[in-house]
């Protein structure tokens, strides 16, 4: 993959709130957070050109780049935080006001039927049959006893895929606890999940209910 174009754009977008949350969230000081952060900018740009090319199509390109993106930082530290801690990290990091805008303006759209109908396009394509470090998703409709809302079940990770032959296996889960916090964000949805692929589930199932359904 090329470091030009998203994957640019997303390190000047992050790059100082992981850098902030060094210190604010991982205790680490200034200068150790200088170091970490020089240390990752040339780690991220080695593990995207490691990266193949995304189809035009493949929606999920963004979320192999904060990977990478988390990965690199984690990578750069003297040692690996626990699971809580990480967690914590990635989540201040990337819910920037930039995200929490991004996150709204989605919510506005979810639900429509031109979301519904995007989902199932993205469903059909099966990216993670020809990559993998993209995701294949089967969508469902109105899988809840209210009657809202619809459920992505993803049977490949691409996250997964990378943070494993990093050696950051035990550290997935605190990327997979954003799902949550985006859905908090969106406005209009609760989020619902029972397995994870990262916990030995079968699939990450990642459910939306909508917020005011009766």
């Amino acid at each position: 993959m090329k470091y030009t174009g998203m994957p640019t754009g997303m390190w000047l977008i992050f790059n100082k709130s992981f850098r902030k949350n060094l210190t604010e969230v991982l205790k680490f000081d200034v200068k150790e957070s200088r170091t970490i952060t020089t240390a990752a900018k040339k780690k991220y740009k080695e593990l995207i050109e490691k990266l193949p090319e995304f189809e035009k199509k493949d929606r999920f390109k963004m979320n192999i780049v904060s990977c990478a993106m988390m990965s690199a930082f984690l990578l750069s530290m003297p040692e690996l935080p626990e699971v809580e801690a990480a967690t914590e990290y990635y989540k201040q990091s990337m819910m920037t006001r930039f995200m929490q805008w991004f996150c709204r303006t989605g919510g506005k759209k979810k639900f429509s039927e031109s979301d519904i109908e995007a989902k199932k396009e993205i469903a059909k394509f099966r990216a993670g049959d020809r990559n993998p470090y993209s995701w294949n998703m089967e969508f469902y409709e109105y899988e809840y006893e209210d009657g809202s809302g619809y459920e992505a079940r993803f049977t490949t990770c691409g996250i997964c895929t990378l943070m494993n032959e990093l050696g950051l296996t035990k550290l997935i889960p605190a990327m997979c606890r954003l799902d949550y916090t985006m859905s908090e964000a969106d406005g209009v949805s609760n989020f619902v999940r029972e397995y994870t692929i990262a916990s030995g589930g079968p699939y990450c199932d990642c459910g939306y209910t909508k917020r005011n359904a009766k």
